[in-house]
């Protein structure tokens, strides 16, 4: 063996091809059952708040969104300021939903 193999050998051990295989003792998965990750809330939270506080503007987000898709908007028309376009007269929905969703969302973080 060249010196140069020797060196290396004494690092990394030396497999055979032929050598007969160790089978591995079975490991049960404890640590993935433990460590499982807490349910996100946030979906959860948002959608109580649109059926219960926000009804109104999410009815007319969806009456407008099933207007355009059947065609019968006008030109270029995309909902966008149905769902987070704030303005004086209308609180809209996305605004809606942010507003009551934060605070219960917050409440369960602390």
């Amino acid at each position: 063996m060249s010196s140069i193999a020797s060196f290396f050998s004494s690092f990394v051990s030396t497999v055979h091809n032929d050598a007969p295989e160790e089978k591995e003792p079975e490991v049960v998965e404890e640590a993935a059952a433990e460590e499982e990750e807490p349910e996100d809330l946030h979906p959860v939270i948002r959608d109580e708040c649109k059926e219960k506080r926000c009804t109104q503007l999410a009815k007319h987000f969806e009456h407008c969104q099933e207007k355009v898709q059947a065609g019968e908007g006008f030109k270029g028309e995309d909902c966008v300021e149905e769902l987070c376009t704030s303005s004086h007269v209308y609180f809209h929905m996305m605004h809606c939903i942010d507003d009551c969703a934060a605070p219960k969302l917050f409440e369960k973080l602390v």
